[in-house]
């Protein structure tokens, strides 16, 4: 019996020694979510983010310029906490999150839900870049501050450039369709159509999603509404600087494009993903303002049926409410490095985008002086790219009864004299003023901060009701009523009427004399 105290001591010890020792980790349920193809785990407290998720399979291989596939299952719980790929594309944006590989159809959600049953409203971004550049995680489109809000956010990938709007006569020859190019618009259905099955996971309503975009995106989110393979797939759009109403390029103009890049198919599917870089580069064409471009949206047939300007006219869209607009000097950016200085320089661009018209042109953007010419070029880009056939949509929604709200960004960064150009609005309506942009930050002071407060709660708000109404706003009244009215995001929000855009009645003359 003498060593009954030391046995007992020594299970004492061995007792202590297993309640001192972790247990195992116990996973927060509300940190995972199970997808159709598996469950992924996540991060965050107020807000939950789930990056890198794959919506559809990877297009390489045999399944480059093919329509978008089913993404692969995988067992037990993928981690969902470091950003995908982004497509590939030229290196203009080091800020992007991620690495950069053809292997890029992933999207990223931000959720404040606390529970799965919550149906909260649901943003899903599409980005903008001319159809070559940008993704779903660079910094200005970070989630967080909009899911604070009280809605889902979700941003996407989609391919770019030659590996997503290459039309081909092969590509067309091989389609069960009889079609080429809108590879990367099909890829943001394949995604929408990814939220509506799963979104509901993540404490997302996909009765009740927001499209929202700007620019390439805005213009890719208004041919969708007006597509077959993208109805029901919405429910509102946010469209921010959206060149709808322009010309687009047939398929039988884009394929003669393609086969610039090479006629054997085979020898370009071996090709390395970042050949095409250089190889879009080498044979960049001169675009005209008044021309559509061969690798963007293409009017092929299948995608897209219609014209936009013959769909949004006959009532053949989504009759869903939008929210729409555009910045205060869009074309003061893009226009920057022009090389034009004097009136005769300006006179000639003007003359060479309407040739079939260029007196009435000239005279429609004239100017006298040499220091007039730069504000005149921007206005030239700015109404022919976008104005005009911002209130082309805008008529058409009034014409067929729609509602619809309308905003103008004029606010001067940081208090500076500049009117902001294409793309400025982007860090306020995400709320995400210290983003890096080409890797800089811009200053900003506290008026940007309550503008940047006041556009992403009218936004949010947006999208969880149809109506941008409410605390901190003036009235904003929707497009249909008298004075074509207009709430303007200046130091501070306030109504106005009207059009500015002493070239948009020549350019809609000009585009629809042509189409006839």
């Amino acid at each position: 019996m003498k060593n009954v105290p030391l046995i007992a001591a020594s299970l004492c010890t061995a007792l202590i020694t297993a309640c001192a020792a972790p247990a195992a980790p116990v996973e927060p349920p509300h940190s995972l979510a199970t997808t159709e193809t598996g469950t992924v785990r996540g991060q965050g407290r107020d807000v939950r983010r789930f990056l890198g998720i794959p919506y559809a399979a990877a297009p390489v291989g045999g399944l480059r310029w093919k329509p978008p596939q089913p993404a692969p299952s995988w067992q037990g719980v993928r981690d969902a906490t470091a950003f995908g790929d982004y497509c590939i594309q030229p290196r203009e944006y080091p800020e992007q999150r991620g690495g950069m590989s053809e292997d890029c159809l992933n999207l990223n959600i931000w959720t404040p839900a606390k529970r799965r049953d919550e149906r909260l409203a649901v943003i899903v971004w599409i980005h903008g870049g001319g159809y070559a550049y940008g993704s779903g995680s660079h910094p200005t489109y970070d989630g967080e501050a909009l899911a604070r809000r009280g809605v889902v956010v979700v941003t996407l990938n989609y391919r770019l450039g030659l590996l997503g709007f290459l039309a081909h006569p092969g590509l067309t020859a091989e389609s069960p369709q009889h079609a080429s190019g809108n590879y990367g618009l099909m890829d943001q259905v394949a995604a929408l159509r990814w939220v509506q099955r799963n979104i509901a996971a993540f404490g997302g309503d996909p009765g009740r999603v927001t499209a929202m975009g700007q620019s390439a995106g805005a213009h890719a989110i208004s041919t969708l509404m007006a597509s077959d393979l993208a109805q029901g797939s919405f429910q509102q759009a946010i469209l921010q600087s959206v060149g709808v109403m322009r010309p687009t390029t047939s398929l039988q103009e884009a394929e003669q494009h393609g086969l610039r890049f090479g006629p054997d198919l085979a020898a370009l599917r071996r090709r390395d993903a970042t050949d095409f870089i250089d190889m879009q580069k080498q044979q960049a064409g001169v675009r005209t303002l008044a021309a559509g471009r061969p690798l963007a949206i293409i009017h092929d047939g299948h995608v897209v049926r219609t014209p936009d300007y013959q769909a949004y006219a006959s009532g053949r869209f989504s009759r869903i409410p939008i929210l729409v607009g555009n910045n205060a000097n869009e074309g003061g950016g893009p226009t920057r490095t022009w090389p034009v200085r004097t009136v005769s320089d300006f006179e000639a661009v003007v003359r060479q985008t309407f040739p079939d018209q260029p007196d009435a042109a000239w005279q429609a953007w004239r100017v006298d002086r040499d220091d007039q010419v730069r504000q005149a070029l921007a206005d030239l880009y700015s109404d022919t790219e976008y104005l005009f056939g911002t209130r082309q949509l805008l008529s058409s929604y009034q014409a067929h009864g729609l509602a619809s709200y309308r905003y103008v960004f004029s606010r001067h960064r940081n208090g500076g004299a500049t009117a902001p150009v294409h793309g400025d609005e982007l860090p306020y309506v995400f709320d995400n003023l210290d983003a890096r942009h080409r890797g800089q930050q811009r200053p900003f002071d506290a008026t940007d901060v309550a503008v940047a407060r006041s556009m992403a709660d009218a936004w949010a708000r947006f999208a969880r009701t149809g109506n941008p109404n409410g605390p901190g706003l003036p009235t904003w009244r929707p497009y249909g009523m008298a004075g074509q009215p207009f709430m303007e995001f200046a130091s501070a929000p306030h109504p106005g009427t009207g059009h500015a855009g002493r070239g948009m009645d020549f350019v809609r003359d000009y585009f629809d004399q042509r189409r006839r």
